[in-house]
């Protein structure tokens, strides 16, 4: 089984299927995996891909098939899972800020639920009482990873109901008799220090005793990807030491047995993905050497969104000399994926390849400029299928409607 994609497979799928295209790996996805599995072999452990990463319906299935559940940030998520063959119970809808009508639907599903707000959980109450189990989701007011658009447990974030708010919390599900499976916290994207979630883990040992009837405790996701040559991700096999410690000091204290959820969406499939692009121009002033791709932030927008990083390779001259260029999209706005990036020579034609672009990239991508949507394709055991066609013309104009 090889998870990593070659230059030469790379090179051939441009050439079968054109650029911009999307290429991922299946086999890279089941070895993360197989990662997590034996990292947290010791625990009681069970994972949900975040599938806000790649939605992709083959992608989707591909996790399924490896024994992983689901975690979903939208009801069409959710539906997109049991689409894919997921079933209810191992489909997790973590609800943020949403009308109450997708947790009804939610539970309709019967699948598990995180809710996120004081107001909603007055709401379930009120409907539901203590006939159907629900996780809450906790602010922690922690504040972690890579930037701070992606992080999501500091006390100015929108996410998760508020530590200092726990008498209100508690007088509602006293009021409503409501049924708390299990508690959730998740701290942010790309944290690489093991510590943050054992921070989360502490305050999940002082809220245990407030919640008799916990069965899960869901640390979220947020594992750190390496995305630089020589960058370092979460020690994975020490998180899986440190969470078995953790779980083995909950159940000495507390006399129950409690499961550990997390939610891996991009170190499931960052790594497994590969956006290939063609240079169409190269433009040289006294300020850089321009090396114009046939792509932009509509189709990649992580370095504009988050200042993000992603390896860059001239696979058409992997042996050139190395020069600088400021690699740039063809959008009418600055959408420079790198300045002053040291590449092999690149010339007018190259196929230039972004690492690291199974997560965020497809997903968050558009038809700004009325440019088309690049083609998807999935490769398991190396052979390539095509999962999602390149947008033609007509898929600019549908479901508009154009008045006579």
């Amino acid at each position: 089984m090889h998870s990593k994609t070659s230059n030469k497979q790379l090179t051939d799928l441009a050439a079968s299927f054109g650029t911009p295209l999307y290429v991922y790996n299946a086999n890279k996805i089941t070895a993360q995996y197989q990662q997590l599995l034996t990292a947290f072999e010791p625990a009681n452990t069970r994972f949900f891909f975040a599938c806000k990463a790649l939605t992709n319906i083959n992608i989707l299935k591909h996790v399924r098939t490896l024994g992983c559940n689901i975690d979903c940030s939208s009801i069409n998520e959710a539906l997109l899972a049991i689409r894919a063959g997921f079933e209810p119970k191992n489909i997790l809808y973590t609800s943020n800020g949403i009308a109450f009508d997708e947790i009804e639907t939610a539970v309709e599903l019967g699948i598990n639920i995180n809710i996120d707000s004081l107001s909603n959980l007055k709401k379930f109450g009120e409907k539901y009482g203590h006939s159907y189990p629900v996780g809450l989701r906790i602010r922690p007011n922690i504040m972690a990873g890579g930037n701070l658009k992606i992080s999501t447990g500091h006390e100015k974030s929108k996410f998760g109901i508020p530590l200092e708010q726990l008498d209100e919390l508690l007088a509602i599900i006293q009021q409503y008799n409501i049924y708390i499976a299990g508690l959730h916290i998740h701290t942010g994207s790309e944290i690489k220090d093991v510590d943050v979630f054992m921070k989360v883990a502490d305050i999940f040992f002082d809220l245990v005793p407030h919640f008799p009837e916990i069965k899960f405790l869901d640390l979220g996701g947020g594992f750190k990807v390496p995305y630089k040559e020589h960058e370092i991700g979460t020690d994975i096999a020490l998180l899986g030491t440190k969470v078995k410690e953790a779980v083995e000091k909950l159940t000495h204290t507390y006399h129950k047995n409690f499961q550990v959820w997390f939610e891996p969406g991009k170190f499931l499939v960052s790594e497994c993905g590969s956006f290939i692009t063609q240079v169409n121009v190269l433009k040289n002033n006294a300020a850089a050497t321009f090396a114009g791709i046939n792509s932009g932030f509509n189709h990649l927008i992580r370095p504009m969104f988050y200042e993000a990083y992603h390896r860059i390779r001239n696979i058409s001259n992997p042996d050139g000399p190395v020069k600088e260029y400021a690699v740039t999209g063809n959008i009418c706005e600055t959408d420079t994926f790198a300045w002053n990036r040291p590449l092999n020579e690149v010339r007018e034609g190259d196929l230039l390849v972004f690492d690291n672009a199974g997560a965020y990239g497809f997903e968050m991508g558009s038809n700004y400029n009325s440019r088309f949507l690049p083609a998807q394709v999935m490769l398991k055991d190396g052979e390539a299928f095509l999962i999602r066609k390149r947008d033609v013309f007509d898929d600019l104009l549908r479901n508009q409607i154009e008045l006579v």
